[in-house]
């Protein structure tokens, strides 16, 4: 299945994750370290990355309608207004907590960006969530950029485990935090390491 265009494509992003994001895109399945993600079990790489002190899950909300960013004149608290999950993409939500509770993974807080789509993906994944105006998008608008990724960047720096925080989110947000680009759908497990925030494993959930 052909995934829909990404919200944005920063130039800033590392070659080798755009290319990784674009192979795995392209062939339709994504790959952690030779795992098939359509496997359907959470592959091992991830299971070990989330065992790590301080782990936290950062998932790119699930497939959407067709289209970027959300039409003129949306509004929050609107779902009417905005784009949002595809039937697909509620499939990929479930999948997604399907995994990790299968996984044994112990999940804590949930925390979204307070877009219907991200909502979505949370409810249906985790059953559970906070909405946290930090992790809303700024695709459309950056002045609120510095400040956000600085928040979601001292939460990250925070965790200390053994449950694993898990925050649901757009690209424009996981790139300006980490540095790499994530398909809707697809989880970033991070950590802080020396005072930053570095991408130790990462899994898409197949549409």
């Amino acid at each position: 299945m052909r995934a829909d265009p990404p919200e944005r494509r920063p130039v800033a992003a590392p070659r080798r994750a755009v290319l990784r994001a674009a192979v795995a895109l392209g062939a339709g399945t994504a790959w952690v370290a030779g795992v098939r993600a359509d496997e359907g079990v959470l592959p091992a790489p991830a299971r070990d990355a989330l065992r790590a002190p301080g782990a936290v899950v950062l998932v790119r909300h699930a497939q959407t309608e067709p289209g970027i960013g959300d039409p003129p004149g949306f509004r929050l608290g609107d779902c009417a207004t905005q784009r949002n999950l595809s039937a697909a993409g509620r499939a990929q939500a479930q999948r997604l907590g399907r995994w990790l509770a299968d996984a044994g993974v112990p999940v804590a807080g949930v925390r979204s960006s307070r877009w219907c789509r991200c909502l979505e993906t949370a409810r249906l994944a985790f059953g559970r969530v906070e909405p946290w105006p930090a992790l809303d998008s700024f695709f459309a608008d950056r002045s609120g950029e510095r400040a956000q990724t600085d928040q979601v960047r001292r939460w990250v720096l925070g965790a200390a485990g053994p449950q694993v925080p898990v925050g649901v989110t757009h690209q424009v947000n996981l790139t300006a935090l980490t540095g790499e680009w994530a398909a809707m759908g697809e989880a970033l497990v991070v950590r802080a390491e020396r005072g930053e925030v570095r991408v130790i494993a990462r899994f898409a959930v197949p549409a």
